[in-house]
C-alpha cells in the first residue's frame, strides 16, 4: 500500500507510542545522520528553523528537509564552512489500520474490530517554538543559510520561521 498523506499524521491523536520492547516490528529510523558539515568550525552566527505550532513531523519529512538543506549548503558554501544539526528525533511509532478496498475485501478484514493498527513509520513530536534544525555559519554566509532553511521548511508539514542569532563576540 502507498504512503498515506502527511495530513493524516500531522496532529496529536493518541498518546506517544514509544516503548520499543512492546512493539513487534518497529520501523527503522530513516535519518542516517543528524550532524552534517564541519562540527569543529568556529562560526559566529546561528540560523535556526523553529515551528510555530505543535504537531508531528514524520521521519521521511525530516530526512527530506535535511537532505535539501545539506545539498544547498554544500553547493553554495562548501562542506567546511557550515555545521548543520537536526535537533529532533523520531521516537513516536505511527500505526495504521490497513483497510482493503476491492471486491471480496469484506471476507478478508474485520473493519474497526480490534483496530490497534500495525507500525508503518516514525514521527517526531514537536512543541510550538521548538528548534527543528540549526545551521552555524559565518556572518558572510547568513543569506545562504537562511535560503537553505527556507527550502527545508517547505518539506516540513507545520508552519515555521527562521531565526538568526549572533554568537558572543561578533
Amino acid at each position: 500500500m502507498p504512503l498515506r498523506p502527511g495530513k493524516c499524521y500531522r496532529h496529536f491523536g493518541t498518546p506517544p507510542y514509544t516503548r520499543l520492547e512492546y512493539i513487534k516490528s518497529n520501523p527503522p529510523v530513516l535519518v542516517p545522520k543528524f550532524d552534517l558539515g564541519n562540527p569543529k568550525g568556529n562560526f559566529n552566527t546561528i540560523v535556526k528553523l523553529v515551528v510555530l505550532k505543535p504537531g508531528q513531523i514524520r521521519a521521511n519529512a525530516l530526512e527530506a528537509a535535511r537532505q535539501h538543506a545539506n545539498k544547498y549548503l554544500s553547493a553554495k558554501v562548501g562542506d567546511t564552512n557550515f555545521f548543520l544539526r537536526l535537533t529532533v528525533y523520531p521516537h513516536h511509532i505511527l500505526r495504521e489500520n490497513k483497510m482493503m478496498a476491492m471486491a471480496g475485501a469484506d471476507r478478508l478484514q474485520d473493519g474497526m474490530r480490534l483496530s490497534f493498527g500495525t507500525p508503518v513509520g516514525r514521527a517526531a513530536r514537536v512543541d510550538s517554538m521548538q528548534v527543528i534544525m540549526f545551521v552555524k555559519v559565518d556572518a558572510k554566509n547568513v543569506d545562504k543559510a537562511k535560503e537553505a532553511l527556507r527550502r527545508a521548511a517547505s518539506k516540513i508539514p507545520l508552519p515555521s520561521r527562521i531565526i538568526v542569532e549572533t554568537v558572543g563576540g561578533a
